[in-house]
């Protein structure tokens, strides 16, 4: 058992209704299988299931778990600062590639 820490300047959402939440009532949460430890307080770049920047978040709080069925879960409450542009966005994502989701995107 142990903690994973996170790139402190990636939020990234596997589920696009998490996503949708956050962006449409300005607060959400998400929740990341296993231990992870984000950075409470800081602000983060949020990306898409499918790895385009979206927005600026910041991290409300992050609780880790074990829950009823057993599995360890952590939960990341966030709220949106802003919505990226297209520019910022494509710039963002073209990073994201390089740094880390380490693959080259064309």
């Amino acid at each position: 058992m142990g903690f994973q820490t996170e790139f402190n300047s990636v939020c990234k959402f596997k589920s696009m209704q998490e996503l949708y939440d956050l962006l449409e009532y300005g607060k959400g949460k998400m929740i990341k299988k296993g231990f992870r430890v984000f950075p409470t307080g800081q602000r983060v770049i949020a990306y898409s299931p499918e790895n385009v920047a979206v927005a600026i978040v910041q991290i409300l709080a992050s609780i880790a778990e074990i829950n009823f069925a057993g599995e360890e879960v952590t939960q990341v409450e966030m709220k949106l600062v802003r919505k990226l542009s297209e520019e910022e966005s494509r710039v963002q994502t073209n990073l994201a590639y390089e740094c880390f989701f380490s693959i080259q995107q064309e």
